[in-house]
């Protein structure tokens, strides 16, 4: 089933990205824009150690970021951070779960470098450049090597706590700054079948003047399987009382992180599987994918069990896209197969060839192949489109043939790309386009490929 969901032919709640492994899901929402940052695990080619390729085991060098405004769009922004921008770093490896928020027109991103305590990077915008202002950790108990996982949440007073910990449970309260501690830090009693990846919130039950609020404290549950489960407080210290399971620990996944938010008038819990390795291989790695579906609140407050992403409909769209503007190669439902990367920057996955955090950069879509596809969902038409532009560069040809409704829907306009000259000199090429009205899933195929290819955007015309 995930063969024939993977070539488009059934839909299932499958995981957000492709282009990528991803795990440990953040999101933050900024005005109309949902951002979620991920940390990201290597592919093999990604790795340096060629004895450790086929290895099992984790290797994480950088963190990622993405963006939606309608939940089932993602446009990816690439490498936000790496362990590079933590020159105190003890290892070139480990670039584990983050937490980005946040406070006054700045933006915290805080990282654990296991081991050797919690980091703190700072920008002024949510693509970065994030840079350390502390040159040491915001947090490090050189007893024990629970620093795992920080989860930051803001309180309507303002006040801010920052949570870690795996397999006990920590908290401390932030400064105003967001980069000193304003407490001690705090052991929490156990929190029935608590593990790691805790993420923290509060939410207002009922009227939302009037209503009680509530503090929720979500996190993976014993490992293994991992599972998502939840505790609620009537306060952001505690004590938390455990509530349920989220989503109840399966056979098909053995590791799980949480990360919630509201968003449109929604609720969304995301999290991790293997669901996008085992389009490949069901030989285990440390390859995960992230995945999302929308949650629903009880009056008490309590929240109602999911079943597994695989078992439920996909997300609903909250918006459609509209493709007459410029729509980046890398925004996409679906795109199995394909590579992105920033543009000028070649990112191996070695820590020594990686850059500082860049700030947002233009990407572009390579290792294109004959059958594979680009899945947009929901764009609107309207009274129907006359032509299309995409812009590439090319070392050989490819042909983009835009199908509607599936791989092998109405075709509504073909453009070929052919030699630009290099893969770093970009052209527009142009097709004329009839019978496109209406909202419809587009799908840019492609096939008859030759040399490399690369997308940079595209656009519909009426």
């Amino acid at each position: 089933m995930l063969q024939r969901a993977a070539k488009g032919e059934i839909s299932l709640n499958l995981p957000l990205f492709q282009t990528k492994y991803t795990a440990d899901p953040a999101p933050l929402v900024v005005g109309d824009t949902l951002f979620l940052f991920t940390s990201h695990d290597a592919s093999p080619e990604d790795i340096p150690d060629v004895n450790e390729k086929s290895s099992a085991g984790f290797f994480m060098y950088d963190w990622l970021l993405w963006s939606t405004t309608d939940m089932v769009n993602w446009t990816e922004h690439g490498a936000v951070a790496s362990l590079k921008d933590i020159p105190w770093r003890s290892r070139e490896n480990g670039a584990w779960a983050i937490q980005t928020v946040e406070r006054n027109g700045k933006y915290y991103l805080y990282a654990p470098l296991h081991g050797h305590g919690i980091a703190v990077l700072k920008a002024d915008s949510p693509y970065g450049p994030f840079k350390d202002p502390l040159g040491k950790p915001l947090v490090w108990d050189q007893s024990n090597w629970f620093d795992i996982d920080p989860s930051v949440y803001t309180d309507d007073d303002g006040q801010a706590y920052l949570y870690w910990g795996n397999p006990h449970t920590f908290y401390a309260k932030l400064n105003d700054d967001m980069i000193s501690l304003k407490s001690e830090v705090t052991k929490l009693p156990h929190i029935k079948h608590y593990q790691e990846g805790p993420w923290i919130y509060g939410r207002r039950q009922g009227d939302r003047e009037t209503g009680s609020y509530k503090y929720y404290l979500a996190y993976a549950s014993t490992c293994c399987p991992e599972a998502l489960g939840y505790a609620m407080s009537d306060s952001p210290t505690g004590l938390w009382e455990w509530k349920n399971y989220i989503m109840r620990p399966t056979l098909r996944d053995r590791g799980n992180h949480p990360g919630i938010c509201d968003f449109k008038g929604h609720s969304y819990v995301f999290g991790q599987s293997y669901d996008l390795m085992h389009l490949d291989t069901f030989t285990h790695h440390e390859r995960r994918s992230v995945s999302a579906t929308e949650i629903t609140y009880n009056e008490d407050g309590t929240i109602q069990e999911v079943p597994y992403w695989l078992d439920q409909e996909p997300v609903k769209q909250l918006c459609w896209l509209n493709p007459y503007q410029r729509v980046e190669a890398e925004t996409m439902a679906w795109g199995y197969g394909l590579k992105s990367a920033k543009m000028g920057i070649e990112n191996t996955g070695v820590v020594a060839d990686m850059p500082t955090s860049t700030g947002k950069k233009n990407m572009y879509i390579f290792d294109i192949n004959d059958g594979e596809f680009i899945k947009l969902r929901g764009v609107d038409f309207g009274n129907g489109a006359k032509k299309f532009n995409i812009t590439a560069a090319s070392t050989g040809s490819c042909k983009v043939t835009l199908r509607l409704d599936g791989q092998d829907g109405p075709i509504v306009g073909e453009a070929v790309i052919s030699k630009t000259g290099s893969v770093e000199k970009y052209k527009a090429f142009n097709t004329k386009v009839t019978n496109a009205s209406g909202v419809h899933d587009l799908y840019l195929c492609f096939s008859n490929t030759s040399g490399e290819t690369r997308l940079d955007w595209w656009k519909f015309g009426n």
